[in-house]
């Protein structure tokens, strides 16, 4: 994501890219109605002929009608198995509980290791070459690549959300409440994302930072990190 960008992030996700095609499929519709409505306007507006007379026309009524409820139930089908795939889990090689605290994220990896760490947003003196201002964090959630990752996210005191937009996933953090939704990155790098959820007075200093690596790369991650809680 760059700054000034209208379009939607690139995707990394096979959700984003059915949630890229649906949105590309529901703005040609829009498009011609409001193309369709504008011509409308400005030939009533240029024109000097009269239909006053004219109080019915069964044709016209029954085609502005019918062509109505044929784009809401087109629009409808695909939006209804978008909503159903993207609360699915299918067969995920792990499990990762997100916490939501003012103002941090804690993440918890209780499948294979007992590792737990909390992640803030880093102070703009100890940011590196590279980093995005406030949008980098000391301590990443790391996932592998090309393998599915169940999220359980969750609050400890306000309601949060949890979103990354270039994996197209957003789920609410309510507490005494789990929320479920899944990852599968399909290329490596850094995704960032933010609460996007009022949630006090840093709501806007508690970013995301998803870390895509290759499934070698994420077992030594996970060990090294296992070694240095144990450490502490």
């Amino acid at each position: 994501m760059i700054w000034g960008q209208l379009s939607l992030q690139d995707s990394n996700s096979p959700l984003m890219d059915e949630l890229v095609w649906f949105h590309d499929f529901a703005m040609l519709p829009l498009v011609l109605i409001s193309s369709y409505v504008l011509c409308i306007i400005y030939s009533l507006l240029s024109t000097k002929s009269s239909t006053q007379q004219a109080y019915e026309h069964h044709q016209l009524e029954s085609i502005w009608t019918l062509m109505p409820i044929i784009i809401l139930v087109t629009l409808a089908y695909p939006s209804l198995h978008l909503l159903y795939i993207l609360d699915e889990t299918h067969s995920p090689s792990m499990t990762i509980k997100v916490i939501g605290h003012q103002w941090y994220w804690s993440y918890q990896y209780s499948d294979f290791m007992n590792l737990e760490f909390d992640s803030y947003m880093l102070p703009d003196d100890d940011l590196s070459n590279g980093n995005v201002r406030l949008m980098e964090v000391d301590n990443r959630m790391v996932i592998p690549m090309m393998l599915e990752t169940r999220v359980l996210v969750t609050a400890a005191d306000v309601m949060h959300a949890w979103t990354i937009p270039s994996m197209g996933v957003k789920a609410d953090a309510v507490p005494g409440r789990l929320n479920q939704l899944s990852l599968f990155p399909y290329r490596p790098g850094v995704f960032y994302g933010q609460c996007s959820e009022i949630c006090g007075a840093n709501h806007s200093f508690m970013p995301i930072a998803v870390e895509a690596i290759t499934t070698s790369s994420f077992k030594n991650w996970a060990i090294k990190m296992y070694n240095e809680n144990i450490e502490s």
